[in-house]
C-alpha cells in the first residue's frame, strides 16, 4: 500500500459477518472512498484466497508468538507479507508465480 499510495475505488470483499455489517465499518468504507461486496450466506468459496492467506500468516507467524510491542509485530508483519508472501512465496492461485511476478506479468499484458 505504501508503494501504491492509497487507491480509490477498490473491493473489499468479506463474509456477512456481524462486524462488516455494522454501520462503523460501512462509514468507514465510504469515507475511504472503497465498495464492499459480501459473500453468499454459505458460500465460503468467496473468500478462498483471503481466507488462505490469513490461514497461513497465523500458522507461519502468529501462533506461539510473543510479540513484546506494537513496532515489533508491524515489523514483524511487514517483514512476512512484503518480503516473504509477496516478493518470494509462490501461489496456486498466480500460476505458481509470486504475487510480485503476478503483477508484473499483468501489467506488461496490458501494455503488450
Amino acid at each position: 500500500m505504501h508503494q501504491q499510495g492509497y487507491p480509490k475505488g477498490v473491493m473489499i470483499h468479506s463474509d456477512q459477518g456481524s462486524q462488516y455489517c455494522s454501520a462503523d465499518f460501512q462509514a468507514c468504507v465510504r469515507h475511504h472512498t472503497t465498495f464492499q461486496s459480501m459473500s453468499r450466506r454459505g458460500n465460503c468459496w468467496d473468500n478462498a484466497v483471503a481466507e488462505s492467506f490469513f490461514h497461513t500468516l497465523k500458522a507461519h507467524i502468529i501462533h506461539d508468538a510473543t510479540f513484546n510491542d506494537h513496532d515489533t509485530l508491524e515489523k514483524t508483519l511487514f517483514e512476512y507479507i512484503e518480503i516473504y508472501y509477496y516478493r518470494q512465496r509462490r501461489h496456486s492461485a498466480n500460476g505458481w508465480l509470486t504475487p510480485l511476478a503476478f503483477e508484473q506479468q499483468y501489467y506488461a499484458n496490458l501494455e503488450g
